[in-house]
């Protein structure tokens, strides 16, 4: 009896070591893809460093505003982040150079005249936002050009306007995604995701005075750059509610136009006939004002305020590698951890966030090329890197070869930055040259709080989590 009784406590024992092996290999393989040893404190040894984290905001962020960006509008008011208020302007040619479009110009009535705009999604309230939007003209005398890519964050890419509001709508953000139809004359279609506002007629008239001449002082059907400089464009504003942002693709020029309904009479035959203007070249700006909340600027051991594309950022520096001596890496990760933040649930976090490296002297940013390695066109393949929103409320990011070069190679220990934004350029030093880097799609979207290096929690805090052998 007492055979069979040691006999079972062995067996027990070695199940029971069987489980805990089994579990760090397959901890260290849920590190990433790498074959890592299984940490035994033998040969493989695990250690977790402090991180020393700050919270900043982005003052002069350079992204620009590209052509095929899809713009935000709205405003939202987050109880963890602060206010966001987001208007665009834009130009608009016309389809039809160097013809008259209207066909008679003497007989001639503007029906009604409609902005329409391609919805490319939201971030907010969508479920039950409702927005307020009104349309100005942009001002003559403005300094709006059609060469020139505007920074998001940049105040002054909100231009003056002339003249009373052309035009208005209200409309509840979900309602966006119905299908209706669209009577054009000899035609009918069915939209879906289009938003269309009527402006005053007045707008349309005025169109129809310009000629096909290109040395008339109202030749804007002769040349497009000749139509921009009588009419520079549109300014699209949302009132202070909703909070709710939307997105509109101003480059879908199927979906995004102006178009002017007439009738036109001729020997008394009545044609009736639609001319149609759309944002065919650059000019285009969409001005995002954040008014941030002390949370975000503050001292940020405990908690990190990461706010995408124009908002803020979290720098991270490990000390500790400074003393780490000399050791093979098998797998260097951080860790990140989302904490709970008033407005979670409408205000969602970015679902992919960057990690790189800025200098000592600051004026520099470096991708971490060794572990996110560009290809000779400089795309990037985040898979292996890491840094999107995983099952368990984390972001990680796979460093090892930049941590083994600062063991081995002495490489500097520099400040990590950590952030989301619409696209970033960075120093790839493997290239010898700068890089974009696209992360987010629209610019805006997405918030989150995470565990700063201080944070109360040691299972939450941020860390960077070392598998390593002696050599």
């Amino acid at each position: 009896m007492k055979k069979y009784s040691l006999a079972f406590s062995f067996l027990a024992v070695s199940c029971v070591l069987a489980f805990f092996s089994c579990k760090k290999i397959n901890e260290a393989t849920e590190l990433g893809g790498d074959l890592i040893p299984a940490v035994d404190n033998v040969n493989t040894f695990q250690v977790e460093l402090d991180a020393k984290t700050s919270n900043h905001i982005f003052f002069n962020d350079s992204t620009r505003v590209n052509y095929t960006d899809a713009v935000a509008l709205g405003h939202i008011t987050d109880p963890e982040f602060g206010t966001t208020h987001a208007n665009f302007d834009f130009n608009i040619v016309p389809n039809t150079l160097g013809t008259y479009p209207f066909i008679n110009r003497t007989n001639l009535t503007i029906d009604s005249v409609v902005l329409s705009l391609a919805y490319a999604g939201g971030y907010g309230d969508t479920a039950n936002g409702t927005q307020t939007v009104n349309v100005f003209e942009i001002s003559q005398s403005a300094a709006f050009r059609a060469d020139t890519l505007y920074k998001y964050a940049d105040p002054n890419s909100d231009f003056p306007t002339t003249g009373g509001q052309l035009g208005s709508a209200t409309f509840q953000v979900s309602h966006l995604k119905d299908s209706f139809r669209i009577v054009r004359p000899g035609d009918t279609t069915t939209a879906v995701n289009v938003l269309r506002i009527r402006l005053n007629t007045a707008l349309g008239q005025r169109f129809a005075q310009y000629d096909t001449s290109s040395t008339s002082p109202s030749g804007g059907f002769a040349k497009d750059s000749i139509f921009r400089t009588l009419f520079k464009g549109l300014s699209i504003q949302s009132v202070s509610a909703g909070n709710v942002l939307t997105y509109w693709n101003l480059s879908d020029l199927a979906r995004t136009k102006l178009s002017v309904y007439f009738k036109a009479v001729n020997n008394s035959d009545t044609t009736k006939s639609v001319v149609d203007f759309t944002h065919a070249v650059n000019g285009q700006s969409n001005y995002i004002n954040r008014q941030h909340s002390t949370n975000v600027s503050s001292g940020g051991s405990d908690k990190l305020y990461i706010q995408s594309t124009p908002g803020s950022y979290a720098s991270i520096i490990f000390p500790g590698l400074d003393t780490l001596k000399n050791k093979v890496i098998h797998r260097a990760e951080i860790i990140a951890s989302v904490v709970p933040s008033a407005g979670s649930s409408l205000f969602t976090p970015p679902t992919q966030l960057l990690l790189d490296r800025v200098n000592k002297t600051r004026d520099t940013a470096f991708i971490l090329h060794n572990d996110l390695s560009p290809g000779i066109d400089g795309s990037v393949n985040f898979a292996s890197f890491g840094g999107n929103l995983r099952w368990d409320n984390t972001y990680r990011f796979t460093i090892t070869r930049h941590v083994q070069d600062i063991i081995t190679r002495h490489e500097p220990n520099d400040s990590l930055r950590l952030y989301a934004p619409l696209r970033s350029i960075l120093f790839a030093s493997n290239l010898g040259v700068k890089i974009q880097i696209p992360v987010i799609p629209h610019a805006a979207e997405g918030r989150v709080v995470l565990a700063g290096g201080n944070n109360t929690d040691p299972n939450l805090r941020l860390r960077l989590r070392i598998i390593y052998s002696n050599l």
